[in-house]
């Protein structure tokens, strides 16, 4: 059966295909091997410009052209290729490496030192540093940006309503307002710190050999300063050098990647459950066209599926990132291969994460917020300004301040302003501050929200 999107087994190239097309021209095989092959040609480029190594002289602008042709023009024939050796030599890197010098057979000046082709590598040179490079992509061109797309979206959200109380509930029950602006600005600020996080995280690799010793090197090429070597190759590839390896990188920073993104992601769910939870309170209602079929038995249904989608696929990326996280910065003694097979799911993990992405904001431009319902709520719940009332009898140092408020609120079914405002003059308080507690209602009483909510605008 042909591959297509009615036919993969993943969801993620299947029916979300178009949702990570970016993700796609990063996370593959073909890509994975066209960076492992920059790699190579970039480090014989290298050794090349190293004047203690007379074996290889420097390559003439002709060899340097041919060479950045072979990963400029690298086609699905060339990747088909390698796919070919690699069944012979049942190594991928190997089959990198043989293909690479088939291919300079071509200039005799490249076929004379052909055989410093993976000078000095050990496996890992080549693949941290290309997973490297894809992880530095993917921050680059596909988290970052979608990130502070998501952030803008909810920023908008807490600006559109900062002037929106709404009845706030602590353990599920009636509590003091807030305005749904505030938050929102709430969420909006703890995405903005991982964001940051996000950009702060280095990108770490390394290229010292069988177990990070430089002990090939050295016995070649003694007087080299192949530590030197080693930091100027790695930061060219805007890679920040790790001196201190065994045979692998040890996956640290990907650890910290996948933690920074796994909170993102979490921050997300919890948005996810509480614009659910607000859907199902009639808070927001959601926009939709003639077509569209919110239940197949019931007509009247419009069901909130985009934060469901969302809340689903992030829980399945954080299973991921969970176990990379945990799995990669253990390898036994100075290498296993078990971190080998991990890696190559780290596109699936952000795959995941980037259709729960599409469709959180795809759910965001549906809702339409119900003020009027939202209002309504709020002024059936006159038994939310027990806070404020016994705030200010213990300001005017009332004896067992808690207490009286409570008891009120307790022998009393039926609380609303006429009951609140004959509680509050039977209180032994002075006039001003009986004509403050009159003035408060429960649409007025939400504090700084709108203030707090101002401030989140300026931060970015």
């Amino acid at each position: 059966m042909q591959l297509s999107p009615l036919t993969a087994i993943s969801p993620i190239d299947g029916r979300y295909y178009k949702q990570t097309t970016h993700l796609r021209n990063i996370f593959n095989e073909f890509n994975l091997i066209k960076f492992r092959l920059y790699i190579e040609i970039h480090w014989l480029k290298k050794l090349s410009n190293t004047t203690e190594i007379k074996e290889i002289p420097f390559f003439t602008p002709k060899e340097h052209y041919f060479l950045n042709n072979i990963i400029k023009n690298f086609s699905m024939q060339d990747a088909k290729n390698i796919k070919k050796i690699e069944k012979i030599t049942q190594h991928d890197i190997k089959a990198i490496e043989y293909f690479l010098k088939e291919k300079v057979d071509i200039l005799p000046n490249l076929k004379k030192i052909s055989e410093f082709i993976h000078f000095g590598c050990t496996s890992d040179d080549i693949n941290n540093l290309a997973y490297g490079l894809m992880l530095k992509n993917t921050k680059k061109i596909v988290l970052l940006p979608m990130w502070k797309k998501i952030i803008d979206e909810i920023k908008k959200m807490s600006v559109n309503y900062k002037n929106i109380p709404f009845l706030s509930r602590t353990h599920g029950q009636p509590a003091t307002p807030s305005t749904m602006g505030k938050e929102m600005a709430n969420i909006a600020y703890r995405l903005i710190r991982q964001y940051h996080q996000l950009k702060s995280i280095k990108i770490l690799g390394k290229m010292n050999g069988a177990v990070g010793n430089y002990n090939a090197h050295i016995l070649a090429y003694p007087k080299i300063n192949w530590r030197n070597i080693s930091r100027e190759f790695v930061t060219s590839l805007g890679i920040t050098w790790n001196p201190y390896t065994t045979q692998i990188e040890p996956h640290d920073y990907i650890a910290e990647l996948s933690n920074c993104i796994r909170l993102f992601n979490t921050i997300l769910i919890k948005f996810n459950r509480d614009i659910w939870g607000y859907i199902t309170l009639n808070y927001f209602t959601q926009n939709r066209n003639n077509m569209t079929i919110g239940s197949s038995t019931m007509p009247h249904k419009t069901n909130p599926i985009e934060f469901e989608n969302s809340e689903g696929n992030l829980g399945l990326a954080n299973t991921l990132l969970n176990h990379f996280s945990h799995k990669l910065p253990i390898s036994r003694w100075q290498r296993d291969l078990s971190d080998s097979t991990v890696l190559r799911s780290l596109g699936t993990a952000i795959g995941y994460g980037i259709i729960a992405y599409h469709n959180l904001l795809k759910g965001i431009n549906k809702l339409i917020i119900n003020k009027q319902h939202i209002s309504n709520e709020l002024n059936n719940n006159w038994i939310i300004l027990s806070e404020a009332i016994q705030i200010i009898l213990r300001k005017n140092k009332i004896h067992k301040s808690y207490e009286h408020t409570k008891k009120f609120f307790d022998n009393n079914t039926k609380i609303n302003s006429e009951t609140i405002k004959k509680f509050i003059q039977s209180l032994p308080l002075p006039k001003s501050e009986k004509l403050r507690l009159e003035k408060t209602t429960p649409s007025n009483y939400i504090g700084l929200s709108k203030e707090i909510t101002n401030d989140i605008t300026d931060i970015t």
